[in-house]
Parts: structure tokens; C-alpha cells; sequence
């Protein structure tokens, strides 16, 4: 791999070009040196970003009353349980977010202080790319565990998220087949049409219209900003395992420059 050694101030290629990280580096008065991406925090600040547009938003629609409306139309609650899930996988993105940058601050220490790999002083607590390291420096180590489980801590727990992700669009589906069915068992038991009752017959059949469309918009809705969110963290945490992979080659090159150089080498 030709990637080099990155520093707390310029994170590597990965880290620096993020579709997030372009966008902001395009923001007008932003100058390349002070733009968010590149400090090792900026996910997480860019998750703050976010989720105050989200809830500026939710504010709105609540002074607007449109909460209300939104709760009430949706008798069976599935549109309460989607928001509810959206909110709490938010706050543990933004969580994940903090961990992840944690990380990549030392990691880039780790990369700075490359002359001194030969000693793999670990941190305490030790990081993932300190337990990498120690682990792979072991005689007879298979790499290949080793990385799966650099993997698993880099990427494991979004996988949860995912899901909850994907749960959220289902959901959506399953509303608007609850919808449906309501309104095909309303038209079921029509006998006769009488004009009179036109008004009051509208409403009833608009009623599982209505809990098939807010579930599937409310569904649709939290999956793609969610999803949002996750693809920010799976970007980050590809960066922060490229950059562990190739700080693992530095250290093995500058052990074996060492080996060589040493008194009485072949």
C-alpha cells in the first residue's frame, strides 16, 4: 500500500475524502487548512450538524401541530414506534461517532510516532490499532484473524443499525398493508350507497388510506436519514481500518530496516 503517514492535523486520504468532507470543503469562506473534516472530531461534529437541522425540523412541525395530526391518524402506533427508533439509533450514531473519533486521534499519534513502533508502547487504555499491532507482533500470529477482528470492532456494532435501518422501511410496508386491509374491509361491508351519507362514508374509507400513507412516508422518511448517518460512520471507520492495515506495514518495514542495520546482520 503507497499510503502515507498521516498527523492530527492532515488525516489521511480516506478521511479527507469523504462525500461529507468534499461538500464541506466546498462551503464558500471554508480555507482547506481549518475545514471540519480534518479534525478528528468532525463526524461527530458534523452529526451535531445534522441532527440540529432534524430537530429545528421536529420543532416546527410541532408548533405547526403536525405531530399531533401525525400520531392521531395512525391508530395501530407504527408510526410512533418508527420515530421512536430513528431517534434512539440517532443519539447512539452520534455516540459512535465519538468513539470512532477517539480512535482516529490516536491512530494518528500512532502514525506520527512511527520512529518508536519498534517499542509498540501501548496506550492505556489500548486502541484498537494498539491491540492490532501487539497481536500481529506475536510469533506465529495469523494476520488474517487478526484483521477480522480489527474489522469487528471497526465496522460490528453498525451492522445492528443496519437492521434497524431496514426495520424502519419495513415497518412503513407493514402499515401500509394494515392500511390497505381496513380499507378493503370498510368497502366490504358497504350494502347500499346512500347519497345522504356520502360525507361520513369518505371519512371511514379515508381512514386506512391515511395509516398507509403516513407509515409509508414516515417509514421512507427515517430510513433514508438514517441512513445517512450510517453511511458516515462506515466511511470513517474504513478510513480508521485502512490507516491501521498500513501503519502495521510501516512498522514491519522499520523493523526490518532495524534487523538489517544492526551490528553483525547478514
Amino acid at each position: 500500500m503507497s499510503q502515507t503517514a498521516s498527523t492530527p492535523g492532515k488525516p489521511s486520504s480516506q478521511h479527507r475524502e469523504m462525500i461529507g468532507a468534499s461538500l464541506v470543503r466546498r462551503l464558500p469562506g471554508v480555507r482547506h487548512e481549518l475545514a471540519l473534516e480534518q479534525h478528528a472530531y468532525g463526524l461527530f461534529l458534523l452529526w451535531l450538524a445534522f441532527s440540529g437541522v432534524l430537530v429545528m425540523a421536529a420543532y416546527l412541525m410541532w408548533q405547526a401541530g403536525a405531530w399531533h395530526r401525525l400520531i392521531s391518524a395512525d391508530p395501530t402506533g407504527i408510526t410512533a414506534a418508527i420515530v421512536v427508533m430513528f431517534v434512539l439509533a440517532s443519539i447512539w450514531t452520534g455516540r459512535r461517532a465519538w468513539i470512532l473519533g477517539t480512535q482516529r486521534i490516536e491512530l494518528d499519534r500512532r502514525l506520527q510516532g512511527l520512529a518508536q513502533m519498534s517499542s509498540l508502547a501501548v496506550s492505556v487504555p489500548p486502541t484498537w490499532t494498539d491491540e492490532y499491532l501487539v497481536a500481529c507482533s506475536q510469533p506465529g500470529c495469523d494476520r488474517s484473524i487478526h484483521v477480522q477482528v480489527l474489522g469487528e470492532r471497526t465496522h460490528g456494532p453498525h451492522e445492528m443499525a443496519w437492521w434497524i435501518n431496514g426495520i424502519q422501511l419495513k415497518l412503513g410496508l407493514l402499515g401500509k398493508v394494515i392500511g390497505f386491509s381496513i380499507l378493503a374491509l370498510q368497502l366490504g361491508q358497504m350494502e347500499s350507497f346512500d347519497p345522504s351519507q356520502s360525507t361520513e362514508l369518505l371519512k371511514n374509507l379515508t381512514g386506512g388510506l391515511g395509516i398507509a400513507l403516513l407509515t409509508t412516508v414516515t417509514g421512507l422518511t427515517g430510513n433514508i436519514l438514517l441512513g445517512l448517518q450510517l453511511m458516515r460512520l462506515d466511511r470513517f471507520a474504513d478510513a480508521i481500518m485502512t490507516d491501521t492495515l498500513t501503519a502495521e506495514q510501516q512498522w514491519r518495514a522499520a523493523e526490518m530496516q532495524d534487523t538489517s542495520a544492526a551490528p553483525g546482520a547478514q
